[in-house]
């Protein structure tokens, strides 16, 4: 059976609430918005809040085409213990004094210093990272032991924002790329330390070019359903990082029917580059992910339906 076409296809980010997944996000969509083709890029383990990109109706389709490559982050740093999901959901496994020093700002500002580069980095015990098909958070509740290989990852910036002496705590603002775990990175420096540390509070602050700025909660969305997503809607072409090459009414059904059209000039006014992918839209929406090859452009990518947003 064939499925219905979208009622309408949008980009939103949601600010996501803790004690929720972001499975349990997109059933909130699905119900505020009416549309059952919903999908998220860029998981939040439960406890964590903020940014999560959201696709509906044919912008399902994007989520696997976005890089979303570096992501920022608020955290809390709780110095003096380590747990075996590296957040305050986990049991304490081990712990130590924390020394006044490290609740110096100097200090903690030196030690953030260090951090910043690339790293290998082995991801959280309890984590969504797959070995021989296995889960590792499946392999953890079952109280097995997977070697998980460590990866190489990068972290653009750790600022101090505060040292909180009573929690003995940092709250700190981190730039990294994607796939870096912040439940790593503070267990890796609570050791190097020598006091142990987890992650008390994470936020998600940006993923790629979509900041929380961008975000509607998920109370304002099964408020404003499909009104609010028309209003909040994510500009794909930017999110995606495409220039936009808008389309003429006669060029509409070649591109369609997939056949070659002809470059064209960018919003900026100049030509696409040999190679170069575009965003053509017609009207305000997405309408294909084009290349250019040779004189000409080819299809990627099409969305019939149009991906509302583009500005």
């Amino acid at each position: 059976m064939s499925r219905r076409p979208s009622a309408f296809s949008a980009l939103i980010a949601v600010d996501k609430p803790a004690g929720l997944t972001s499975h349990d996000v997109v059933s909130r969509v699905r119900r505020a918005v009416g549309e059952k083709r919903v999908g998220h890029a860029g998981t939040l383990d439960p406890a964590a809040t903020g940014v999560l990109v959201v696709g509906i109706g044919q912008a399902t389709k994007l989520l696997g085409l976005l890089t979303l490559d570096r992501k920022g982050y608020r955290a809390t740093f709780a110095l003096g213990s380590e747990t075996t999901t590296d957040d305050a959901e986990g049991e304490v496994t081990a712990e130590a004094p924390v020394g006044p020093e490290l609740l110096e700002p100097a200090r903690a500002e030196s030690e953030l210093a260090r951090l910043v580069g690339e790293c290998e980095q082995v991801p959280p015990r309890f984590s969504a990272v797959s070995v021989n098909g296995r889960r590792a958070y499946d392999a953890a509740r079952a109280g097995e032991e997977l070697e998980l290989a460590a990866r190489r990852v990068t972290i653009h910036a750790a600022r101090l924002v505060e040292v909180r002496a009573p929690e003995r705590s940092w709250v700190v603002d981190l730039d990294v790329s994607k796939g870096t775990y912040v439940r790593s990175i503070a267990r890796d420096l609570g050791r190097s330390l020598g006091c142990f540390a987890h992650v008390s509070e994470l936020r998600r602050t940006f993923s790629g070019p979509v900041a929380l700025g961008a975000c509607v909660s998920l109370d304002e969305l099964a408020e404003g359903g499909a009104e609010l997503v028309h209003e909040r809607a994510l500009d794909p072409a930017a999110v995606l990082g495409l220039p936009v090459r808008e389309l003429a009414l006669d060029e509409i059904a070649d591109v369609t029917n997939g056949r070659r059209i002809a470059p064209g000039a960018l919003r900026d006014g100049r030509a696409p580059e040999p190679g170069e992918r575009l965003a053509l839209a017609f009207a305000g929406a997405l309408v294909g992910i084009w290349r250019r090859e040779g004189a000409r452009l080819v299809c990627e990518s099409n969305f019939p339906q149009g991906i509302e947003g583009v500005r």
